[in-house]
């Protein structure tokens, strides 16, 4: 397969649920999928247990790229209805874009939209040196 400019967003949200708290969670999460899922750009997603640990899930959903899963959770009734629930997921990084997948089909090489200078630059100082802070 060809090489492609965008790449796809994978997100992966980790819970650790109690397990008196699992039918609750299942159904939490199933409501949290069904509203994501009426978003533009969402291609799908799993719900899953650990094989190792009995209290840990996860929630993987996949998004034809970084803005439309972005735009996906600006939206009101993601807002209000699947991000209080996400917020209870373990706090660490999530989202990765897709830079190699492979099918029976063949591979997909894609290019990351991560900038170059991420890990230097920070909120606040991506103004560059000249330009004084914005001070509230």
């Amino acid at each position: 397969m060809l090489d492609s400019n965008a790449s796809a967003v994978t997100v992966i949200s980790r819970f650790t649920v109690p397990a008196g708290s699992a039918e609750s969670f299942a159904r939490d999460a199933r409501a949290a999928i069904a509203v994501l899922a009426e978003r533009p750009g969402f291609i799908d997603a799993e719900l899953g247990q650990s094989t190792d640990e009995s209290e840990l899930r996860v929630i993987i959903t996949r998004w034809e790229g970084v803005g439309a899963y972005r735009k996906a959770l600006s939206n009101y009734d993601v807002k209000m209805s699947a991000i209080p629930f996400l917020s209870l997921a373990i706090d660490e990084p999530s989202a990765f874009e897709i830079v190699h997948a492979r099918t029976p089909a063949g591979a997909t090489n894609s290019v990351s939209g991560l900038a170059a200078d991420a890990g230097l630059i920070g909120l606040g100082s991506a103004s560059g040196p000249d330009i004084d802070p914005v001070r509230t």
